[in-house]
């Protein structure tokens, strides 16, 4: 029979290991990694931080205001339009097609596919397609 310590240890291993494994992600229509999402903080590919959520506004990573969600409407830091989702379609503020999330699935306005996000959230994917998609 194995020792507590042993255990405790083996678990710890496996939690850690998994951790990545089990990361959000996006990956661009070819398979390749372009951002990761980790509770409410957004990296890119590297890995580098290149933003994050507090509640219904979203920052920079040096924390600089780019803007915010207020229902189905997004904001510009300076409280400007900058677009609105309505179900599955983006629309620039204007009411130009910009896009459209389909589960997890993420395709521009022509309905070509941009992407796609492995275990994130609708908001979280919206986020990211108005703040930090390049």
């Amino acid at each position: 029979m194995r020792s507590l310590r042993q255990i405790f240890l083996i678990t710890w291993i496996a939690v850690a290991a998994s951790s990545s494994v089990w990361a959000q992600r996006i990956v661009d229509s070819s398979g390749r990694l372009i951002a990761r999402v980790d509770g409410e903080r957004y990296y890119d590919a590297t890995g580098r931080p290149i933003g994050r959520v507090e509640g219904t506004h979203i920052h920079d990573a040096s924390g600089r205001p780019l803007g915010r969600l207020d229902g189905d409407r997004v904001f510009d830091s300076s409280g400007r339009p900058v677009g609105r989702v309505d179900g599955e379609r983006l629309f620039s503020a204007s009411g130009t097609p910009m896009g459209r999330i389909e589960g997890d699935r993420i395709y521009d306005a022509s309905g070509r596919p941009i992407g796609r996000a492995d275990g994130l959230r609708r908001m979280q994917i919206v986020v990211y397609f108005f703040f930090f998609m390049p």
